[in-house]
């Protein structure tokens, strides 16, 4: 099978690992990669926003699947134009990847449902939300609408940091056409489970594991929000199967409801929830393979990636008996430039990654990197990913400090603490 996976990042990179060690994989291919990518597969430059190079690419190169990263693409049609064209895809069309663009259109399908979230009003004007702030009580969460890299999110604990955030999303334009339009809801007390579910174009969902992110950039979940600076799965207070019964509640109906209205949903549904005192609550919904879950979730996986990822887009996940993982659980950690996720300095140099010793449970995925006269330099704000598995959080999260302690990166950051709640 010809494979072509859509990104360059850290995601990208474990995705490109998994499918890889698949017997079924002829030839992989990424668009655009990177340097670490192309040593296991062959980095192809082309732009992701270039869908008619893609869709050619494509064709002559025979491509069998092709694997969307990141959710830009997604939003963007490109599943559309594939599949038009008779090219197997795993990822939603742009009508089903509008649950991660659009914060509104995911509440009101909530609302809808009857699909516990968080109390919402939207608005589309600063004065409107300004007024609707000050008659609120705190601490409440305001969220640009649309797509802001993770960083969309804040959190506000009065009055004055409701105003900052209504100003950078209005008048200072820090989100751009995201922010044009934010989601005021009340601040849920409880902790955060993602849970990833494989669907096919069928309806047919398959839950697959439950993970944790961290989203802040400081020990202890302080400061400010960011992609991901760590996750680990599963979650050990979610079972097998509160796991199945929370995909029934928070996904099933969801996809049932997207089908009524002619949107075939296909690919990952990845649910952000939030378990409170009252039950689990819908925080918010991805379309893709989580960032840096997926770093955790591949080492960890025994099922061939590149059979679930086919049977999604071909709508056979139904003849998949049981998923298999080896051990217990996976951890990543990220390393991040020091002033991610404000400024921060590029083309820093790391060194010593070449000869890095991994054990067997151990593994280096680059996130945001690039290789300049054999020497490997920073290139973004999340740039290094360690994974580990093994039998317990605490022993995997030394296994990977043993990791970074080896890496010589004067730029280089990193959260202590990644699985701190078990």
């Amino acid at each position: 099978m010809n494979v072509l996976v859509i990104g360059n990042g850290g995601r990208e990179h474990a995705l490109c690992y998994g499918i890889k060690q698949s017997p079924n994989c002829s030839n992989l291919y990424c668009i655009p990669g990177s340097d670490a990518i192309s040593e296991i597969a062959s980095s192809i430059k082309i732009e992701v926003d270039d869908h008619d190079a893609i869709l050619k690419y494509c064709v002559e190169s025979k491509i069998d699947l092709v694997v969307i990263g990141p959710e830009l693409p997604l939003t963007q049609g490109l599943s559309n134009r594939l599949i038009n064209n008779s090219i197997l895809v795993f990822g939603p069309d742009q009508m089903g990847a509008e649950l991660e663009k659009s914060k509104k259109f995911t509440k009101d399908i909530c609302k809808k449902l009857n699909i516990a979230t968080a109390a919402y009003d939207v608005f589309e004007n600063y004065d409107d939300a300004l007024t609707f702030c000050q008659n609120q009580s705190y601490p409440l969460v305001i969220k640009a609408d649309g797509l802001a890299a993770g960083k969309g999110v804040i959190i506000c604990e009065k009055i004055d940091d409701a105003k900052d955030a209504l100003i950078k999303c209005f008048k200072d334009n820090s989100f751009g056409d995201a922010g044009s339009v934010v989601v005021i809801e009340e601040f849920l007390v409880g902790e955060e489970v993602s849970l990833f579910s494989l669907v096919d174009k069928n309806g047919f969902v398959l839950p697959l594991t439950t993970a944790q992110d961290h989203k802040k950039i400081l020990e202890g979940e302080k400061g400010l929000n960011t992609g991901g600076m760590g996750a680990y799965t599963p979650v050990p207070s979610i079972s097998s199967n509160k796991m199945h019964e929370l995909s029934k509640i928070f996904i099933e109906p969801i996809v049932q409801y997207l089908a009524q209205k002619g949107i075939n949903y296909q690919g990952m549904f990845y649910a952000g929830l939030i378990v409170t005192e009252e039950g689990p609550n819908l925080l918010e919904i991805n379309v893709r393979f989580g960032d840096p879950e997926t770093q955790a979730i591949i080492p960890l996986l025994e099922t061939d990636l590149l059979e679930l990822l086919h049977a999604s887009a071909t709508g056979s996940l139904n003849e998949i008996e049981k998923i298999k993982w080896k051990n217990d659980y996976a951890m990543t950690v990220v390393m991040a430039t020091n002033g991610y996720p404000e400024d921060y300095k590029k083309l820093t140099l790391i060194s010593n990654l070449e000869n890095i010793f991994l054990r067997k449970d151990d593994y280096l995925f680059h996130a945001g990197t690039t290789l300049r006269e054999h020497k490997w330099l920073s290139n973004g704000g999340r740039v290094l990913n360690i994974s580990s598995t093994g039998k317990d959080l605490k022993t995997i999260r030394q296994n990977i400090h043993k990791v970074i302690d080896q890496i010589n990166w004067d730029e280089g950051y990193y959260r202590k603490d990644i699985g701190w709640r078990y």
